[in-house]
């Protein structure tokens, strides 16, 4: 568990903040993206990952095909008008039925939108026969974001070990011959402004030919950094005025995921970031899951309201 100590006594209330003020929540309003976890199996094992993945840490076990598509069944029921699937991880190339989960997605129409560190899992052969298979049968319909840290060697490699960079970049080569669409996610925990990250990935990708815009906030996903041990305030429902913000730019208005936890059924959870705490598990169906989400937690201030940050492009 990572340090909490600079929101002790915060963050405890899912109703009230500690100054006695009423927490914000946020409904789902305009459910857009159903995430499922694959996972947190991962070939590698990066600095400061929000949900501890590492070739050892299967705390979140592989979901399968079967599990998977009883949820798109659910979302049919519920009327949910989701227009993404998104696979998260872990390393999603690490679950064997990650094509299969995929194809499903496209087979139903949904766009499909898949986190990968483009490393050696998504290069096997027969991931990559896959791959080019489902895009050349939904041209344009399923897109690969790659968890690229920083535009330099040296500070990707810092988080992600010595050389990552560098075969993220072959993967990413790869992709880009074979026309399959990507987007990149960033970092932003260095001592440089938006615009001079955002310049420094446009110089990269303009090198490679890599067709990604550096600019849409959409394709190049600068993360805030989610650091725990820092202090953030909470929000009340007062903050959404001051702020300027509406409830329903936050992501939990718009998504939800399906996570699988080691030796239990598979259930809903509010949102990517925060998988094993147990106040944001909202049950084991769509349904249950409707219910709205307090913002009871520091990643809820820091990445997605002050952060303005969402997984989903």
């Amino acid at each position: 568990m990572k340090d909490i100590t600079a929101n002790s006594g915060k963050f405890i209330d899912p109703n009230t903040t500690a100054k006695g003020e009423d927490r914000a929540k946020v409904a789902l309003s305009n459910p857009q993206t159903l995430w499922f976890n694959t996972g947190t199996l991962c070939n590698i094992e990066c600095v400061n990952c929000y949900i501890e993945s590492s070739p050892t840490n299967d705390a979140l076990t592989y979901i399968a095909l079967a599990e998977m598509t009883a949820y798109l069944n659910q979302l049919k029921t519920r009327n949910w008008h989701v227009n993404e699937i998104a696979f998260t991880g872990g390393e999603p190339f690490m679950n064997p039925d990650m094509i299969p989960m995929a194809e499903a997605a496209l087979a139903r129409g949904y766009d499909v939108l898949i986190l990968t560190n483009a490393m050696r899992p998504m290069m096997r052969p027969s991931v990559q026969r896959g791959l080019t298979r489902l895009n050349t049968a939904h041209p344009g319909k399923m897109t690969l974001r790659v968890s690229l840290d920083h535009h330099s060697a040296e500070h990707h490699d810092a988080l992600r070990g010595t050389g990552s960079f560098d075969i993220t970049l072959k993967g990413m080569d790869w992709l880009r011959d074979n026309a399959i669409p990507m987007a990149v996610a960033g970092r932003s925990i260095w001592n440089e402004s938006e615009a001079e990250a955002r310049a420094g990935f446009k110089a990269l990708f303009t090198a490679r030919q890599y067709d990604i815009g550096a600019a849409n906030p959409g394709t190049c996903v600068i993360f805030p950094e989610m650091d725990m041990s820092v202090e953030v305030p909470e929000i009340t429902t007062q903050c959404w005025d001051i702020l300027g913000k509406s409830p329903d730019q936050v992501m939990c208005s718009s998504s939800r995921m399906v996570v699988k936890r080691r030796g239990a059924a598979p259930s809903v959870v509010a949102c990517t970031l925060l998988p094993y705490d147990p106040q944001f598990d909202l049950g084991e169906t769509l349904e249950q899951a409707e219910q709205p989400v307090a913002l009871n937690h520091p990643h809820c201030a820091k990445f997605c309201v002050l952060g303005g940050a969402s997984c989903s492009a």
